[in-house]
């Protein structure tokens, strides 16, 4: 699984971080970010759950 985070679309609302931090963090801009770009087996339901929290709709599942 790959998740990627628009940044034009992010609105830095914090929601994905606090529910995976270890899938999403801040960039340099304070905007979200995926961390890796393959999400780790165990860590697919959290970044899913941090996907689906998204109010923009900013992160997508490539």
């Amino acid at each position: 699984m790959k998740v990627y985070v628009d940044p034009d679309l992010c609105i830095a609302c914090g929601a994905c971080i606090s529910l995976s931090p270890e899938v999403y963090d801040w960039d340099e801009e304070g905007k979200a970010k995926a961390i890796a770009e393959e999400v780790p087996e165990d860590k697919q339901s959290e970044a899913q759950e941090g996907l689906e929290s998204c109010p923009t709709e900013a992160i997508k599942q490539l």
